[in-house]
């Protein structure tokens, strides 16, 4: 029994020790924070041919490359609207390019944290939005699946600016909304806040389980076993500002002038409720969406669409309309 204890004992100092050690690591090393922030090490599902989405069940869907900068390169995918799927069997990608100027929407998505674009509940959501008579245009920015170079909030943004203006120039008159989910929220608001200053805004800004800005959504992030530690914002938020990582979505709805739409679920264990209501309190309260139609569109607990199961509510068709 003594033998027991003093090796449980052990163990438990040794947990301790680590549990006491991993802050300084982080606050020495702010690379650390930045990699669990974008989490884009993390490919799931595994062994998935990113050149192959019709893998993924998406045969109406081509596989393309874009360079936004020299030394960086980045996967993209373009799923057609389900009407064009006959027609789009078989064809290369100058096929799918012209397509972008027949007359339906786009929609440029853009994924959260971990995974890539052939994540399951991000090919469930383009399946939906293709039925509804959309091209769904997503891809993997720097340093996420198969795309070439380093991840950076900087980065992020530029890819998604570089693939908007991508679509705009073979997409006609046709709308082009923004999606962003999670981490893409904050992508999303940097791309918008840019193309409303540069007044080429887009048709509309969807944003799904949002958060403020990185600082609030890492303090009330539920998997922060650290949060009540001393000097939790000195050891692990200021590492994120001081790798240039602020993902301010409660800053940038000040500045964007376009059509609003937050949807959230209540039981959002990953970035917390309140936090998109806080974010659509302050959109709706500001100048710059005087002209716009901003609105909030909240899913029951009882629904259990959690983090990103938003796509399986027989709502969401109506909501978009």
């Amino acid at each position: 029994r003594y033998g027991l204890w003093f090796r449980l004992r052990k163990l438990i100092f040794w947990l301790l020790g680590v549990y006491i050690a991993i802050p300084f690591l982080v606050k020495l090393c702010p690379a650390i924070q930045a990699k669990l922030v974008f989490l884009n090490f993390v490919r799931v599902p595994y062994f998935i041919d990113l050149k192959r989405p019709q893998d993924q069940g998406l045969n109406h869907t081509c596989n393309y490359y874009l360079q936004p900068e020299e030394d960086v390169t980045i996967g993209v995918w373009h799923t057609v609207p389900a009407a064009l799927w006959k027609n789009a069997r078989g064809k290369d990608q100058l096929w799918f390019e012209d397509a972008l100027g027949s007359s339906h929407p786009v929609i440029l998505y853009l994924h959260g944290n971990a995974g890539t674009r052939g994540g399951d509940h991000r090919v469930e959501l383009y399946k939906v939005l293709s039925s509804l008579g959309y091209h769904v245009v997503t891809f993997d920015y720097r340093g996420w699946g198969d795309s070439v170079g380093s991840p950076s909030e900087r980065g992020m943004t530029y890819d998604a600016l570089h693939v908007f203006d991508w679509i705009k120039a073979r997409s006609g008159d046709n709308p082009v909304y923004i999606w962003g989910h999670s981490l893409g929220t904050g992508v999303a608001t940097n791309l918008v806040r840019r193309l409303c200053e540069r007044e080429t805004p887009p048709d509309a800004l969807i944003l799904e389980s949002p958060f403020t800005n990185i600082r609030e959504e890492a303090r009330s992030h539920p998997f922060s076993i650290y949060r009540y530690f001393p000097g939790f914002d000195w050891f692990f938020l200021d590492p994120i500002t001081t790798s240039g990582i602020k993902f301010a979505n409660d800053e940038n709805v000040k500045y964007i002038s376009c059509s609003l739409l937050i949807l959230h679920a209540e039981d959002d264990p990953v970035v917390p409720f309140h936090l998109g209501k806080k974010l659509y309190n302050i959109a709706a309260t500001s100048r710059s969406f005087r002209d716009y139609k901003v609105q909030f569109v909240p899913f029951h607990t009882d629904l259990g669409y959690r983090h990103k199961y938003i796509y399986r509510s027989p709502e969401l068709p109506r909501i978009l309309r």
